[in-house]
């Protein structure tokens, strides 16, 4: 072998690892089961498990507490109130001066089904679960309201009472001069959108294990909170001692979070205070219900946006009123979701002119929170819809209008109006790279043959710049200037790193982010060991964070896209520090002028005497074992911590503007869709997808990240929807009614890559893991907007929502059908979950027997399925204990039955009322009887509504579950007038299960 003999030829030899797709070092222990999330880590012996009992109403006064029941259950330590929550904590700190309380916990009124009203600690779940049947909470209920819009009006029910309205946030903004721009422009384009709540499923949900430390009077939490850390200090104040005193810990691996893990976490203050309570640490893990319920949500936004247009095609200026609906609180770190974006309002284009109004309303929901790309899906569905009308209203191609407006290749750096600073692009480059390899002429020629042939098919497109990097004081811009001054200017995104060496020469490095499944061990060890001149295998990467020991700042945490041009950035500068000490120990053993040294295949040697090779761990050794062959003023020891922010992130300036984030990278997409006629179906037909996020660090993860992100766009574009009942009732708290995809919903892409390094990140790498669930929902929907010929799209697009925008009625039912059976259907004049049912039943014994079982309350007690007990209280009036379940979710009801309007033997009404734990249900109808073969043909018609946990299920189970109550209740029915002894529950078999179904052989 013959050595190189000049550096060129060295460093072209020497192996580097940046830009390749290394496997990741993560998947196995991931895929043979060794993983270690907070489930699969042991705690310490004593520690005790809560379940949380949480409100069945969206607004309501809690009157009073009853845990004596709860309490006397065997196992139970202990169970914590509001009473308990006021005494020992505070309120969380809100993004907004305005008086709102927002408590760990509802301390004196509830305000969105699932806040938490209780915790029971117990030596395990089951028992702590099984207890919070028997706490009895009396509510005061209040009208509740769910729609932004509604919640502005003078007469809607104010949330907090303290604020007066539920508008706590209101800020204008200008930037150029708007009013001039729209009296010159040709013509005017406006749209109102409404972007619907959706949110994150990771297949880990929330886990908190929390001890009390009385001697040290703190806490010591071990949970996947995933950061930023700025809201370290939110939760420790809460907690009423200093942020030394909240040791905070994650673990190794987290199982996704898309953001739902960032937020600030009732939980860790909740899990705390029961600790303290409990006196012994106490562990709590989320169940799907708890995540769905009363996590996080995204924020749903209404939009009406104004464009100032020439004749063609180009845009002068926008008008924004925006308005944010953030749930029952405003819980930090929001209004991030408005803010995120406010610097770049005008997305890729060369717009002069801006004006904005953000309003921030609360509801009767869910708190929202930052959801994967948030800001963006909101924003971009507004912005590129509105591009895509320009276009249709002009009669424009709609890619010769976002070529026309998009910014120049010349331009970059480029500050737009609102402040934000584009590092890099060349966006007249990428999109001419998306039609020739995306290959538009071949999508444009299938679209046309399909139109010829009747068929619906239309393309869509969306240009969108993909911020990362995000600057901390950006959330100060919902304040004004003059309330930013008094408060104190923030700004930055402060990074850390650290990596030591130890007297053997192994390498370990410790980062500052959180990841939740995106590789980050693997790209560190990718860009310490080009910088080293090691293997990646010879990097320990250890991702466990810890405040009280690790370097950490406010910025830290994974969110905003922050690893790849932030954290693996500032990894990279460590590890520059560490080989500038290490090339002067080199230097200093070889007699050479460390500038002239190498670092290759785990070898230091110079350039000028290649065969005088040092190994890398006896020179990373030596500072350890011999400190006295270091240079003089050289201090032992190899371990250094780097922190970083980028300069280029300022404070909001006194005209509201702000760049909020570092780096700015962009995301091309094009779609074809179809559009079934009859089911309402939307196909993706192609997809393609180009990202410019300046250096790619390893190609594979890079696509991973953008495979996910199209995912959950297609899911907020065709499934995803948080839905609420009028009365607040959460209807979407199973994966039956809240839908997203699975492999075979999502079709594969085409991703192609453009680079242009950043000149603000250290590495010259962007963020790319959000693009996608920002620009894929209005891609899909432009496309669909192309293929209907229609304006108004909302999301998500189901069938149903599509054959509305095609005017097609549902078909009639075929024959043959049996039009008797029971249909619920959602009845729009009820609160919460509502069915309107009705059919037919035959029993076998005449009508009067029949009627007499239902005028009898010790028969009756026996036909009511679940009923525990019934005492007649008046004539025909009667008090029962009732279970009911659906699915996992089962409920104990103190219940009231009413027969009215008898007419012996053929008809009544009934009416019916219960409270449980978990909700309340009521419903009323008419029963009539009729002769029919030597029997009684029982013909129903019943409408009912539940809400709180039971309502969570959804209208799916719901429905199944209600059919089959009304069939064993008919059934036994029909048994007890034949004089049958029913002792308890009806015997269940298959075929009789298949019959309530309707499957019949």
């Amino acid at each position: 072998m013959v050595e190189a003999t000049n550096q060129e030829e060295i460093l072209t030899n020497a192996p580097t690892y940046l830009g390749r797709p290394v496997l990741r070092v993560e998947d196995s222990s991931l895929l043979t089961g060794r993983g270690e999330f907070v489930d699969d880590l042991g705690v310490k012996p004593g520690t005790l498990h809560a379940a949380i009992l949480r409100s069945a109403h969206a607004h309501a006064q809690i009157e009073s507490i009853d845990t004596s029941a709860a309490l006397a259950v065997p196992g139970v330590r202990t169970v914590l109130t509001g009473d308990d929550v006021k005494a020992w904590a505070a309120p969380f700190a809100v993004g907004v001066r305005q008086p709102m309380e927002h408590w760990c916990m509802a301390v004196d009124r509830v305000r969105y089904v699932g806040e938490p009203v209780a915790v029971v600690v117990a030596e395990s779940r089951y028992v702590a679960e099984d207890a919070l049947d028997l706490i009895r909470v009396q509510y005061r209920v209040h009208k509740a309201v769910v729609d932004p819009e509604t919640a502005l009006l003078d007469d809607a029910p104010v949330l907090h009472e303290a604020v007066g309205s539920n508008l706590v946030n209101d800020r204008h903004f200008c930037y150029g001069d708007p009013d001039a721009a729209f009296a010159a422009a040709d013509q005017v384009v406006s749209l109102k959108i409404q972007y619907p709540r959706n949110s994150c499923t990771p297949i880990e949900c929330f886990a908190v294990v929390a001890e009390h430390l009385p001697d040290q009077k703190g806490y010591d939490v071990l949970s996947n909170f995933q950061g930023p850390f700025a809201l370290h200090p939110v939760m420790a104040r809460a907690l009423k001692v200093s942020g030394a005193r909240l040791r905070l810990r994650s673990p190794r691996d987290s199982g996704g979070s898309f953001g739902t893990k960032q937020a600030v976490s009732t939980y860790v203050v909740l899990l705390c205070l029961a600790a303290r309570k409990a006196c012994a640490p106490v562990k709590w893990v989320e169940d799907r219900l708890e995540h769905l319920q009363a996590s996080v949500s995204a924020t749903n936004r209404v939009t009406t946006l104004e464009a100032a247009v020439r004749a063609n095609g180009e845009i002068l200026a926008l008008k924004y009123d925006q308005i944010d609906d953030c749930g029952a609180y405003l819980r930090a770190p929001e209004p991030a979701t408005f803010y995120r974006m406010h610097g770049m309002l005008t997305g890729a284009y060369k717009i002069k002119h801006v004006a904005a109004r953000n309003r921030v309303v609360l509801t009767n929901k869910t708190p929202s929170g930052l959801v994967r790309g948030f800001g963006g899906p909101q924003m971009y569905f507004a912005l590129e819809r509105l591009v895509q009308r320009v276009a249709a209203e002009l009669g424009l191609d709609p890619l010769e209008v976002i070529r026309s407006n998009l910014l120049d290749a010349d331009a970059f750096p480029y500050r737009a109006p609102a402040g934000a600073l584009y590092d890099s692009g060349n966006y007249q480059a990428a999109l001419r790279q998306i039609e020739t390899e995306g290959g538009l002429a071949e999508l444009i020629e299938h679209r046309d043959q399909a139109r010829r042939e009747g068929r619906l098919y239309g393309i869509g497109y969306a240009a969108i710049v993909e911020p990362s990097i995000s600057n901390m004081g950006y959330i100060t811009t919902a304040m004004t200037p003059k309330e930013r001054a008094k408060a104190g200017l923030k700004n930055g995104a402060i990074t850390s790193a650290t990596i030591n060496i130890d007297g053997l020469g192994s390498v370990s490095v410790l980062i500052d982010s959180i990841p939740q499944g995106q590789g980050h061990r693997t790209v560190i060890a990718q860009v310490v060991a080009d910088e080293l001149g090691l293997d990646p295998a010879d990097i320990t990467v250890n991702t466990e964070h810890d405040t009280q020991k690790d370097s950490w700042s406010i910025a830290a945490g994974n969110y905003s896209s922050r690893f790849a041009g932030a954290v693996a950035g500032t990894a990279h500068l460590a590890a520059q520090k560490v080989r500038t000490k290490l090339a002067g120990i080199a230097a200093n053993l070889l007699n050479v002028s460390a500038d002239e040294l190498v670092f290759a295949d785990r070898k230091i040697y110079a350039t000028t005497h290649p065969a005088e090779k040092l190994s890398f761990h006896r020179v990373a050794g030596a500072a350890h074992w011999a400190p006295g062959t270091l240079p003089p003023g050289m201090t032992p020891g190899l371990r250094e911590t780097v922190f970083w922010t980028p300069p280029q992130l300022t404070a909001p300036d006194d005209n509201d503007m702000i760049n909020s984030s570092a780096v700015y990278g962009l995301v091309f997409d094009m779609c074809g869709v179809e559009v079934d006629r009859v089911t309402g179906k939307i196909r993706i037909d192609r997809y393609v997808s180009l990202h410019d996020a300046g250096t790619i660090l390893n190609p594979a993860l890079a696509d991973g990240q953008t495979r996910g992100g199209f995912a959950q766009g297609v899911g907020a574009a065709l499934m995803e929807e948080f839905t609420y009942g009028d009365d607040g009732s959460f209807l979407a708290g199973t994966f039956a009614d809240y839908l997203v995809p699975t492999c075979c919903e999502v079709p594969d892409l085409r991703i192609l890559h453009m680079q242009t390094p950043s000149p603000f990140t250290p590495l010259g790498s962007k963020g790319i893991g959000e693009g996608n669930n920002m620009s894929t929902p209005v891609c899909i929907a432009n496309a669909v907007a192309d293929a209907l010929g229609v304006a108004d799209i909302r999301l998500p697009l189901t069938p149903s929502r599509v054959l509305n925008l095609l005017s097609i009625d549902d078909p009639p039912p075929r024959a043959g059908l049996d039009t008797l059976a029971e249909s619920p259907v959602v009845d729009s004049n009820r609160s919460g979950l509502a069915m309107n049912m009705s059919g037919s039943v035959d029993l076998e014994a005449p009508p009067q027997q029949v009627y007499d079982v239902l005028l009898d309350p010790q028969a009756l007690a026996r036909v009511v399925p679940g009923c525990h007990s019934l005492t007649q209280v008046a004539d025909n009036h009667y008090q029962a204990e009732v279970t009911l379940g659906v699915g996992l979710v089962k409920a104990r009801y103190v219940a009231e039955i009413r027969l009215s309007e008898l007419d012996p033997p053929h008809s009544l009404s009934l009416g019916g009322s219960g409270v449980s734990s978990l909700g309340s249900a009521e419903g009323e109808g008419r029963v009539r009887l009729e002769p029919h073969e030597g029997g009684t043909r029982l013909h129903y018609d019943y409408g009912v509504s539940v809400n709180g946990k039971v309502a969570a299920v959804g209208s799916r189970m719901l429905e199944g579950a209600a059919r089959i109550v009304l069939r064993q209740l008919f059934e036994q029915l029909g048994r007890q007038a034949q004089g049958e002894l029913i002792p308890g529950a009806p015997s269940f078999s298959w075929k009789r299960l298949l019959n309530w179904l309707g499957v019949r052989k």
